[in-house]
């Protein structure tokens, strides 16, 4: 069984790219480009990880990253923090994050971060690829 992604970020493109990439990979992805209530979407998608950018439309995304990382229902999903602003992270510190990728960014390292996020919890991803 495919683990399932969900990705939140304000840019359509972004979105797009990363979801294709993800899904050649093997995984399932869904993509919100606005939650009012990050814990209820990880929850409905039954999300197995989440990739979240820091800046978001009115929404501070290293927020959304606590709030997943501090309620018992969705502490132990991997969290995967995306930014143009690493300095910003770097001074605030990374909200909980499992693994922090700085934008601009290749696909690769997104690919990377998510496969690192479920080996090290022990789960075997070198089926999907």
């Amino acid at each position: 069984m495919s683990k399932k992604i969900l990705i939140l970020d304000d840019n359509e493109d972004i979105l797009e790219v990363m979801k294709d990439a993800l899904e050649m990979e093997g995984y399932e992805v869904e993509v919100l480009n606005y939650t009012d209530d990050i814990c209820k979407a990880a929850l409905s998608t039954k999300a197995d990880l989440v990739i979240l950018d820091y800046i978001l439309f009115g929404i501070n995304g290293g927020e959304l990253c606590h709030i997943l990382k501090t309620t018992p229902a969705t502490a132990h999903i991997p969290v995967v923090m995306v930014s143009a602003y690493p300095r910003v992270l770097e001074s605030l510190g990374n909200y909980g994050s499992d693994v922090f990728v700085p934008k601009p960014f290749n696909l690769s390292d997104i690919i990377d971060a998510v496969n690192h996020c479920f080996l090290s919890a022990g789960d075997d991803v070198a089926h999907m690829a």
